[in-house]
């Protein structure tokens, strides 16, 4: 089964709340992914909010995208990353 995005919506700053063909419904925080000539525009939050969905995944008005299988990733690891117990200075504890 090819991955697959078929909801997508706005939450804040630069995260979205991403549905996917297999079922599974995550936020992803896209933020730190905004780099490169395409990407920079995209930190403006008023040309980061308007995107859709072309094919199976996000799409803004300049063209850029991300695949849906980085996407699902970036967030299964962003949710990992968020759930770790966290040291006194913040930083994720290895187990």
């Amino acid at each position: 089964m090819f991955l697959e995005i078929i909801e997508a919506n706005y939450l804040n700053d630069f995260k979205l709340l991403l549905k996917f063909n297999d079922g599974a419904e995550m936020t992803v925080d896209l933020e730190n992914e905004l780099t490169g000539s395409v990407f920079t525009p995209l930190k403006d939050k008023n040309k980061f909010m308007r995107f859709s969905i072309v094919f199976n995944t996000i799409e803004w008005e300049n063209g850029a995208d991300f695949a849906p299988e980085y996407l699902y990733e970036l967030a299964k690891y962003q949710l990992q990353m968020a759930s770790e117990p966290k040291s006194e200075y913040g930083i994720n504890k290895k187990s």
